[in-house]
């Protein structure tokens, strides 16, 4: 089962590298990660997609949360979350197919970010199931090249990871 968490962590050199070696020493897959600078200067966000049991998960949670620099750690609620991806997409055209793979990039909201003869390169924002539909639709077109974030993901309404959270 797939499993979200949400790490509030200090921006400190080489604390990704122990996070991530946590879940391989487990024998885990990461699925997704994506780190970024947080609203709270000198704190990062680490969102990790992990595809593992519950009694597991729990274990490398409490792991986690011995390391120094780890702050915080949420599971994200897939029902009480925003989650988005963010992928480019460079599709095979021609003047026969060309027009085929806009109207398509257009229906899912998707923007064109690089054309020439042979190729667009499309940029795509959105939830997973609408992100894999549109592979799904260009993939018959031919995918040259396929770039792709990891997952971000937030809980929705006020309530905030970093609450009761200050730089000291």
């Amino acid at each position: 089962m797939s499993h979200v968490l949400s790490l509030l962590v200090e921006d400190k050199p080489g604390l990704l590298t122990r996070v991530a070696g946590l879940f391989a020493r487990r024998g885990f897959n990461i699925e997704s990660l994506a780190v970024g600078k947080s609203e709270i200067p000198g704190l990062s966000r680490i969102t990790v997609v992990v595809d593992v049991e519950e009694l597991p998960l729990e274990q490398v949670t409490k792991q986690l949360n011995k390391l120094i620099n780890v702050i915080k750690i949420v599971e994200l609620d897939p029902t009480q979350t925003v989650e988005r991806e963010h992928m480019l997409i460079k599709v095979r055209v021609d003047n026969t197919t060309r027009s085929q793979i806009l109207e398509a990039a257009s229906l899912f909201r998707a923007r064109i970010v690089d054309v020439a003869t042979d190729a667009i390169v499309i940029e795509v924002t959105g939830d997973t199931p609408k992100v894999q539909a549109l592979l799904r639709v260009l993939e018959p077109y031919g995918i040259k090249e396929i770039a792709q974030s990891g997952l971000l993901a937030i809980g929705r309404g006020s309530k905030s990871i970093t609450e009761r959270v200050y730089k000291s």
